[in-house]
């Protein structure tokens, strides 16, 4: 089959960082929906705007909502220093009664909250009630793609360990800023879930697995790189930034051979599976009747970024609850 390169439609940054960023978060969910299949496809591809605009609410949250912090990551390194990750239980009972509950609250529960919104997701299918099939969806696909960053596996999350403080966003926002153009994320055709529970582990153990590429090539490169070239001052609107330079970045990405746009591939194609799996499970509902009549419109450029620069200055005005992934 001939590959196809998504054109991502929109090229926009946000200053504060998170988990791949608003701009992965976005694109992630938006190309999705391509992977479903023709029952499913219509009625997302309506509302494309919304499980695109959306997909970062659960990172709004973490402004306001003490309890959302650890639903992003789970810390495999406080349990295991290498694969497999055996100590720590599957099912989240059997986890409580092991580890206890504030431990497993203090080092992060992705995957159990994934299983949590594909169960959601599986009674709004039920219940055939669009508005909660929206949203979940849409935050659902922000879970399974942090599941899917490296540093959402450890503890040395941001590289404060190990003198490399600003990885995270180096990592999972300024390169696909630079180089998703060039990506290829044509990922076919999503598939039934057995387990996404499993899943679920399975892309938190593989984020844990890429942790000493991702921290170890950093620590290299910047050990025999001209550290006056390492930075760059642009501007994000009128905003001026530090931020790493685009020959820095370059020579990082070309590092990592790849590996970003794999854990995005597979973000994209297990948010599909996940969405999917839940239609399936929750009896194939008729999603043609859910459509609804009016046509949505999609914002201007100026809207846009007119919308860009109020969530900006929403998010200035506060200080995130837990970690600071800047």
């Amino acid at each position: 089959m001939k590959k196809v390169k998504f054109l991502i439609p929109f090229l926009f940054l946000t200053q504060i960082v998170f988990a791949w960023g608003f701009y992965g978060h976005k694109m992630v969910n938006r190309l999705a929906v391509f992977s479903l299949p023709p029952e499913m496809f219509a009625f997302y591809k309506a509302h494309i705007d919304y499980l695109t605009e959306n997909s970062v609410n659960p990172d709004k949250r973490r402004y306001s909502d003490t309890a959302e912090a650890c639903r992003h990551y789970i810390d495999l390194d406080h349990y295991e220093k290498n694969l497999p990750i055996d100590t720590v239980p599957r099912f989240w009972n059997d986890a409580v009664n092991k580890l206890t509950k504030d431990t497993l609250l203090a080092y992060g529960i992705v995957p159990w909250h994934i299983q949590v919104m594909m169960q959601r997701l599986t009674y709004a299918f039920k219940d055939n009630d669009i508005d909660k099939i929206l949203r979940i969806s849409a935050e659902l696909g922000h879970y399974v793609a942090d599941a899917h960053v490296p540093l959402h596996a450890s503890e040395n999350y941001n590289g404060q360990y190990t003198n490399q403080n600003g990885i995270h966003g180096f990592w999972e926002s300024r390169l696909p800023e630079l180089f998703s153009t060039e990506y290829d994320l044509f990922v076919g055709k999503c598939f039934y879930l057995k387990n996404p529970l499993e899943t679920a582990w399975q892309a938190s153990e593989g984020s844990f697995a890429a942790l000493d590429t991702v921290l170890g090539f950093e620590s290299k490169l910047n050990n025999i790189f001209d550290q006056s070239k390492k930075y760059s001052i642009e501007y994000r609107g009128q905003t001026q930034i530090k931020t790493y330079s685009k020959e820095y970045s370059l020579a990082y990405h070309q590092m990592l051979s790849g590996q970003v746009e794999r854990r995005l591939k597979a973000s994209i194609l297990t948010v599909a599976n996940m969405w999917y799996t839940a239609w399936v499970d929750a009896g194939q509902p008729d999603l043609n009747n859910l459509v609804k009549d009016k046509k949505q419109t999609k914002p201007t450029d100026a809207e846009m970024q007119q919308i860009i620069t109020e969530e900006q200055r929403l998010l200035n005005e506060n200080r995130m609850i837990g970690r600071e992934e800047k």
